[in-house]
């Protein structure tokens, strides 16, 4: 009695199919609908960390990005400065015991 027949049983693949066929069908202004407005200038916010720029100083993409390469490519030096005055005083430490 619990058994269902094969026209009856639905899969998992027909449903996914429906449901799909059923987004679908859904006018595409319905699902655009929106107040929101177009953003007009290039702001964006700025992340931790960094100051926002002056309004009359905007940038292109290409300048914010050579710009984090410039900051990294410092910051990594400083590593290996760092690293390299380590290094030099544990081996006079080891050296001069």
């Amino acid at each position: 009695m619990t058994e269902q027949t094969q026209s009856q049983r639905m899969s998992r693949r027909k449903v996914l199919s429906l449901l799909g066929l059923a987004a679908l069908a859904v006018p595409s202004t319905v699902v655009t609908l929106s107040d929101a407005e177009a953003q007009t200038g290039t702001q964006t916010a700025p992340t931790v960390g960094q100051a926002s720029p002056p309004l009359d100083a905007q940038q292109t993409g290409t300048e914010r990005r050579q710009g984090r390469r410039t900051r990294r490519v410092k910051r990594r030096v400083e590593r290996r400065e760092t690293r390299k005055k380590g290094r030099a005083e544990r081996r006079e430490l080891r050296r001069g015991d």
